[in-house]
């Protein structure tokens, strides 16, 4: 269950075998299923890693979450109101339409969506936040910012996590939150996509395809 090759990194041998004991003691249903926890580690290596986006913990509705920030299930129906605000700026920057809220084409192309939470009971949004996962994502941070990146850090409680980004050749872009409350202050018209990939090109990287 634990991404191979991410499996170095100090959470696993330290916080993982914890958190794993409360999941297994906790009678509600925990989402995303078991199997999925780590999805996004498991879909990139740590020196395939091109960009982070980094999420708050996993949609709280059965179904819904698969491991992925801010991604869903490609079937949901209607997509979580965040997603669709990152889905109307990403047309107003690139007049890009996606067909619906699956974002693995996104990591296959080296987009890290990580969570700082990696499960959440259902129907309480924020339920295992205290849970130790966080250590996971600044562990995450670190490793990655070895080298240059680009960081999306959408609200808040990602901009927390900006002190374990370590100083080097990185985009960073900090913005208000995609959600409904906060959208308007900031997250639209930020422009987010045309940066990243603008960035990549000055690196002679090839840019992400937000459509796929």
């Amino acid at each position: 269950m634990i991404p191979e090759a991410w499996a170095h990194l100090p959470f696993f041998t330290n916080d993982w075998p914890r958190i794993e004991t409360a999941l297994r003691a906790d009678t509600r249903q925990i989402l995303p299923p078991a199997p999925q926890r780590f999805a996004a580690l498991e879909l990139i290596a740590p020196e395939k890693v091109r960009v982070v986006i980094l999420g708050q913990d996993p949609y709280p509705t059965p179904g819904h979450a698969h491991g992925l920030a801010f991604s869903v299930e490609p079937d949901i129906r209607p997509l979580p109101r965040s997603l669709n605000n990152i889905y109307k700026e990403l047309q107003a920057d690139l007049d890009v339409t996606r067909p619906d809220g699956d974002l693995r084409g996104w990591a296959q192309q080296g987009v890290l969506l990580l969570n700082t939470a990696l499960s959440v009971p259902a129907g309480d949004a924020g339920g295992h936040a205290k849970l130790g996962w966080q250590r996971l994502a600044e562990e995450v941070l670190t490793e990655i910012s070895a080298r240059p990146c680009a960081f999306l850090l959408w609200g808040g409680h990602a901009q927390k996590l900006r002190p374990h980004i370590r100083p080097g050749d990185h985009l960073v872009i900090e913005t208000a939150h995609p959600s409904p409350l906060s959208a308007r202050r900031g997250f639209f018209g930020s422009r987010p996509f045309s940066r990243v990939n603008g960035w990549l090109a000055a690196r002679g990287d090839a840019p992400v395809d937000w459509g796929r």
